[in-house]
């Protein structure tokens, strides 16, 4: 029987970094996911979330300067609401273009957490930059409440770990919901961080990359194909250089080896690598794609974008 599971993670470009940008940019996320369901694909969706996960930080931490009674938000927290407005506008403006295309399919959207190791090295090196701009006063009363800080132009910003995502606490009512036809977004911004203290699961001051939750959903779901719909239709080497070339099809093998030569920028396209080479390699016969959000079905038929196998 073949495999037609389908895990797709959507880039921020899905998104951008208003709710009326939000709005409308999903619309073209939907026609995109639409389509993938119409070519008879099993759908589960996971997204960027990093605007708003910063959007709300920043939100939640004035609030509580102008009430005091009220608290500074977790960064977990924030995560949580943000995989709730996400996933609303993002499934409802699914469901608009599936009916306009006589497609009757619930979408559905899962809060999701997913286990971190609280020895992961990265609490040690924090890389994800989130929130507002602070003056000095602040960003010290930030380190003095155990945060990390980076100097960025003529303020400051809190930056937090990213640890690698290691198990997926709500993967049976994912599959489930998958396993019965729904449509389903999950993981949203990589999912929840948490760490496991006996019975309870405690939020983690920390954002996952969302591409290694991707590859670790994918694989957890045994979908034969990873997705990834960025701002590009390929990838490239040798970039702003003479031997600028496109990457299409290319082997794990061979991906390994750009990567580790450093072909890719470290935040936006290696994470994307490094996760299609996990995937592809976790099983036989699996695809991974990357490829720009207008070009989703050509990516899919293998016909542009760049391909990950074994």
């Amino acid at each position: 029987m073949q495999n037609n599971k389908i895990v797709v993670a959507l880039g921020r470009n899905c998104f951008g970094e208003t709710f009326p940008e939000q709005k409308k940019n999903v619309k073209k996320a939907a026609v995109a996911i639409a389509d993938i369901v119409e070519a008879k694909y099993d759908v589960i969706i996971t997204h960027s979330n990093g605007a708003q996960v910063g959007m709300l930080q920043t939100a939640m931490t004035e609030f509580s300067r102008l009430d005091p009674k009220y608290t500074v938000a977790p960064v977990s927290l924030c995560g949580a609401l943000s995989q709730g407005y996400i996933g609303y506008d993002l499934q409802n403006a699914i469901r608009t273009e599936l009916l306009n295309r006589g497609i009757y399919k619930t979408v559905s959207t899962i809060i999701t957490q997913v286990k971190v190791d609280p020895f992961d090295k990265a609490f040690n090196s924090p890389t994800k930059v989130i929130g507002r701009v602070m003056s000095k006063e602040d960003a010290d009363l930030e380190e003095e409440k155990g945060n990390y800080v980076v100097k960025e132009g003529d303020g400051y910003r809190r930056i937090v770990a990213s640890p690698k995502p290691i198990d997926i606490y709500e993967i049976d009512a994912i599959k489930t919901l998958s396993d019965a036809g729904q449509v389903v977004i999950a993981a949203g911004g990589g999912g929840i961080p948490v760490l496991e203290q006996g019975t309870t699961l405690k939020g983690a001051s920390a954002i996952i990359e969302k591409d290694f939750t991707a590859a670790k959903l994918a694989d957890m779901l045994g979908a034969s194909k990873l997705l990834f719909l960025t701002e590009v239709e390929n990838l490239t080497i040798h970039q702003g250089t003479p031997e600028e070339a496109p990457l299409k099809s290319i082997t794990a093998k061979e991906a390994l080896e750009l990567t580790r030569a450093d072909h890719f920028d470290a935040i936006t396209t290696q994470p994307k690598m490094e996760a299609a080479i996990s995937f592809v390699t976790a099983a036989p016969e699996r695809t991974a794609i990357i490829t720009h959000v207008d070009k989703t079905i050509e990516g899919i038929k293998e016909r542009t974008g760049t391909i990950i196998k074994s």
